[in-house]
């Protein structure tokens, strides 16, 4: 597997299109190839950094100690004018996204970051996850039948009007396993990922860190996830303060009525990446609510009872105010097929 990544550029390489070609052609043949690809692309290698144009303060006088961090699954952020607004209902100081395309026709084939922020002063970091060898999933494949993408890239991101240094890219594992896509649709060379940085100027190290884990497997595999982003952390980050959020996959855990109370109280008896968050110094109690956090998504795709997907937990800071903000726009329609969730971390 990769190293840890923290070579930053301002403008990440798209992957040659006659290596996305050999690499379909690879992907349908079921070569034991997807390594050789992964190697081949430099946007895996690099993390891409935008300082914001005015950054704010991170120690003012006085230290208020107190930040709001949101964590979003934006569904390849398509709807960039209703994510803001999501971004604006939360409050968020720093907001960590998963699933963010970068050139990819499915979602106006433009650098979405870019977008969201525009205007706003804000930075960004941003690292790829997969680059997409088709337009996307069955849906998006007959929606944007005979378009093209333009970089094929697709990652997590954090935005904020901080500045961020000591940028990482955490590789959590690089099994292959969307190389041959599923249902005959959305073919990848990749792995998920964690994207970590610490915040400048802070009275004592802070560290955020967005992470999607992967969908399509089980409780073991997503604990060897964790696994793997903590040993990481304990090199870079060992022991400090620090807040990981994002799309956590927790499928295993209970999602009736008279099993919430679980969610918060036991999460590891059925998810046990929880256990191994604990021992390394992580709570989620008074970070999130015991409330699910899927919904049925733009095309209806999940329904009840649904889980609780998304969390936030933190390392020496104290939590408060949890909240789950509707994804939806002004309209009330869909934006993703998660809520954004935020909460307070006092810096003690």
């Amino acid at each position: 597997m990769r190293p840890v990544i923290d070579r930053i550029v301002p403008k990440l390489e798209a992957p040659e299109a006659s290596l996305l070609e050999e690499a379909r052609r690879a992907s349908i043949l079921r070569e034991n190839a997807h390594q050789v690809f992964l190697e081949r692309v430099p946007a895996f290698r690099a993390v891409e950094q935008a300082p914001p144009a005015h950054p704010v303060p991170a120690h003012p006088v006085p230290w208020t100690g107190t930040l709001r961090i949101a964590a979003f699954n934006a569904e390849r952020l398509k709807n960039r004018p209703a994510t803001r607004r999501l971004m604006q209902q939360s409050g968020a100081d720093i907001a960590l996204f998963s699933e963010v395309d970068l050139g990819m026709a499915r979602s106006g084939n433009v650098h979405n970051i870019r977008d969201l922020i525009a205007g706003t002063g804000e930075g960004y970091l941003y690292g790829v996850e997969y680059v997409e060898l088709d337009l996307g999933d069955r849906g998006e494949m007959h929606e944007h039948a005979g378009e093209r993408n333009a970089c094929s890239l697709h990652g997590n991101a954090i935005v904020t009007g901080f500045t961020l240094e000591a940028a990482h890219l955490i590789p959590l594992e690089e099994n292959g396993l969307w190389f041959s896509g599923f249902k005959g649709a959305q073919r990848r060379i990749g792995g998920r990922m964690a994207l970590a940085a610490r915040i400048a100027g802070a009275p004592r190290p802070v560290w955020v860190v967005g992470t999607h884990l992967e969908s399509k497997t089980d409780p073991a595999d997503r604990q060897a996830q964790i696994r793997t982003l903590l040993r990481a952390l304990d090199v870079i980050a060992p022991g400090e303060p620090c807040v990981i959020a994002g799309d956590f996959n927790t499928k295993a855990l209970p999602r009736t009525d008279d099993e919430r109370h679980l969610l918060l109280e036991a999460p590891e008896r059925c998810e046990p990446l929880f256990a191994d968050l604990r021992q390394a110094g992580f709570a989620w109690a008074g970070a999130n609510l015991a409330l699910p956090t899927q919904t049925p998504g733009p095309k209806d795709k999940h329904k009840p009872p649904f889980g609780k997907l998304d969390w936030i937990v933190v390392r020496g800071l104290a939590p408060s105010n949890p909240q789950i903000v509707p994804a939806a726009d002004e309209e009330g329609r869909a934006v993703s097929d998660h809520e954004m969730i935020a909460v307070d971390v006092i810096i003690p």
